[in-house]
């Protein structure tokens, strides 16, 4: 059985941002994954084997056809990272 191929955007899940329907992946990271030259196929066989190759097409697709946005989202989740690796380190290095 074919797997859906839906992208969606649901508030309440993933902060609204775009990702493959039924599942919590954004397009975002199959995005990263693109960027770090792996192709739909390695994706679905080395990183998401629970995917399907539709699935992972139709966020390519998405990714491809909204790039800027997609950008924006992962340069956000870098940033909220680093911030919260910089709150973690105040607060291990603040006297008790």
């Amino acid at each position: 059985m074919a797997k859906r191929a839906a992208i969606v955007c649901t508030p309440g899940i993933l902060g609204g941002r775009p990702r493959i329907e039924g599942t919590r992946i954004a397009v975002a990271h199959i995005a990263g994954w693109l960027n770090d030259g792996y192709d739909s196929e390695s994706i679905v066989r080395e990183v998401y084997e629970h995917l399907g190759q539709e699935q992972v097409e139709a966020a390519r697709k998405y990714y491809e056809a909204n790039r800027p946005a997609i950008a924006a989202d992962i340069a956000e989740e870098h940033a909220a990272y680093e911030r919260g690796m910089r709150e973690h380190e105040q607060a291990r290095t603040q006297p008790a």
